[in-house]
């Protein structure tokens, strides 16, 4: 089958790799119909995620058709002909974390679970196309893709919903929700939110349904702040002007009571001489991620405020402003989607129209123009805001 694959730092490859076979019975093969390029696969294009190897095949938003199962499969939950999304964190429904809901924390689904754990302290979930420090799964930018815990994760699609409406299910439209919900938004509540890409616009859409009085989009990039201002939300250029006094002026001197980082660890934000000080730490490994978004967040939040983070970040960071979070009494809540515990009540938010997530979709490409799609969404060309790809 044709999968596009990574081929080192700053490049990726379609190819032929081998078709995927069921190894356990609770697998399931899913022929894919639609897949996306997500802002956190850049991560691994760009060489910031460790034990990447030369050919592993990309991508955790996928979609399509079950056209096998594992006889340990329960018919009930999933059968060949179904149509289903996949959710990125593989779970096994079973364990601890499973039981609490947290999916994304699955203490089974890593066989490579002793490397997470030397990184983080502890394992965290298998995820498709996401290195080997997640398990070496083999992701959804492909033709076909097994599933493990297919009895767990996959939600079936019984309505005409077009592909597009529901494959975000998958991860951003989940993962923008969880970071809007971890805000705890109360009535009247200014929500501002770092980065405008595609799980930034979702996790504005999310606030605002949630109860927002006020949604402010933070970012440079003329095309994605356009487009949150369609959307109805406020917008701060962080080039042209100083993001934590335009974000006091527009909430009276106390600053936004939520804030949502939805960055991670390439943050640009920022002056030229900050900036240069997070590359040049990143470039020389004393620190593996540019933390400026989640400073800029932490110092402007309100006292008593809530940070919540769903950029992704990987490893270390400096300059970490922990007095002003300790000494104002906020709350920093963050954590890797539970997609599995968002799916199907989303998916009602999207059949009754309250969201609408093809609404950042601007580019729709065969899978044969992988690395076209790569380019144009990492160097922010052609106002490309979110990738679908057609196997």
């Amino acid at each position: 089958m044709r999968a596009n694959t990574w081929a080192g730092r700053n490049k990726v490859e379609v190819r032929d790799v081998p078709d995927p076979t069921i190894l356990n019975g609770r697998d399931a093969i899913v022929r894919i119909t639609s897949t996306a390029i997500c802002g956190s696969d850049l991560h691994l294009l760009d060489g910031y995620v460790p034990t990447m190897q030369d050919g592993d095949v990309m991508g955790h938003e996928f979609m399509g058709e079950v056209v096998e199962v594992g006889n340990g499969v329960d018919p009930s939950r999933l059968r060949v002909g179904d149509r289903v999304v996949v959710p990125f964190p593989i779970a096994c429904g079973a364990c601890a974390a499973c039981a609490a809901r947290l999916y994304s924390c699955c203490e089974n689904s890593n066989p490579n679970a002793g490397i997470a754990e030397k990184m983080f302290g502890h394992p965290v979930a298998g995820i498709f196309g996401y290195s080997h420090l997640t398990g070496g799964f083999a992701g959804g930018q492909a033709e076909y893709a097994r599933v493990p815990f297919a009895d767990v994760g996959p939600l079936r699609i019984e309505s005409e919903l077009s592909d597009e409406q529901v494959l975000f299910l998958s991860d951003i439209l989940p993962t923008g929700y969880m970071g809007a919900e971890m805000c705890d938004i109360q009535p009247g509540d200014v929500v501002a939110v770092w980065g405008a890409g595609p799980v930034g616009q979702l996790a504005m859409d999310s606030a605002r349904l949630l109860g927002a009085a006020e949604v402010i989009a933070i970012d440079r990039e003329p095309y994605r702040l356009r487009m949150a201002e369609e959307a109805g939300h406020t917008t701060v250029d962080f080039e042209e002007t100083d993001v934590r006094s335009r974000l006091l002026e527009l909430t009276g001197g106390r600053g936004p009571d939520k804030c949502v980082d939805a960055v991670g660890l390439e943050a640009t934000h920022g002056s030229a001489h900050i900036g240069a000080y997070d590359r040049v730490k990143q470039a020389v490994r004393s620190e593996t991620d540019r933390p400026h978004a989640l400073r800029q967040a932490i110092l402007s939040c309100r006292s008593g405020g809530v940070v919540s983070v769903i950029g992704v970040y990987g490893g270390l960071v400096d300059k970490f402003p922990a007095g002003a979070w300790m000494n104002r009494s906020l709350t920093l809540r963050t954590g890797q989607c539970h997609v599995q515990r968002y799916m199907e009540p989303l998916l009602r938010l999207v059949e009754r129209g309250e969201l609408d997530p093809t609404r950042i979709i601007t580019h729709t490409l065969p899978l044969e123009q992988a690395p076209y799609g790569f380019d144009i969404f990492k160097n922010k060309r052609e106002d490309c805001e979110k990738v679908v790809l057609k196997p």
